[in-house]
């Protein structure tokens, strides 16, 4: 899809959450790579925190995050399974004024090509939560990637055409 370089860009303040038993930051690649792509792609790093598998601790950080009116945009990796611990999905429904299908789906279609059927093990996951955006992605690197490139990168460029998710950033509290 094409970039209209007539129209200015808007970086976006996006807070990145990495759901994990395991990981601490020094060994969160996935997080690494998210950060690096948005950076990259001119956009800025609000914050940044790993959390244990917990629902409550996820939704009460989310929340967080959505009141804070620094930040525009939240994206998590890991959680998104179908494990026991997996409980990302339902954190971020807890949180969400309205949900965005279309996400999950096209994640879904774009990990098919990278993994094949074990794509359908995923629960990628987004919304719109009190005028914040937040996205769930898979724990692993080749998820972000499939994630970032494959969606977030477009449809957090402002620039991007015939839409994107920036230019309904005014309107999303709308009644």
């Amino acid at each position: 899809m094409p970039i209209d370089q007539t129209l200015p860009f808007l970086p976006v303040n996006i807070a990145v959450l990495t759901v994990s038993d395991t990981r601490s930051l020094a060994e969160d690649r996935s997080g690494d790579t998210l950060v690096d792509r948005l950076l990259e792609a001119g956009h800025r790093l609000a914050q940044r925190q790993i959390l244990r598998d917990d629902t409550d601790a996820i939704v009460a950080r989310l929340h967080a995050w959505i009141e804070d009116e620094a930040i525009d945009c939240i994206i998590t990796t890991g959680g998104t399974g179908v494990t026991g611990r997996d409980v990302t999905p339902e954190a971020v429904e807890r949180v969400a004024d309205k949900m965005i299908p279309g996400f999950g789906e096209l994640f879904r279609w774009l990990s098919f090509q990278t993994i094949g059927t074990s794509t359908v093990q995923s629960r990628a996951c987004a919304c719109v939560a009190r005028g914040t955006y937040i996205f769930a992605l898979p724990g692993s690197t080749g998820a972000v990637k499939d994630g970032w490139d494959g969606i977030l990168k477009d449809q957090l460029d402002s620039r991007h055409r015939p839409c994107n998710f920036v230019e309904l950033m005014p309107r999303l509290l709308e009644r």
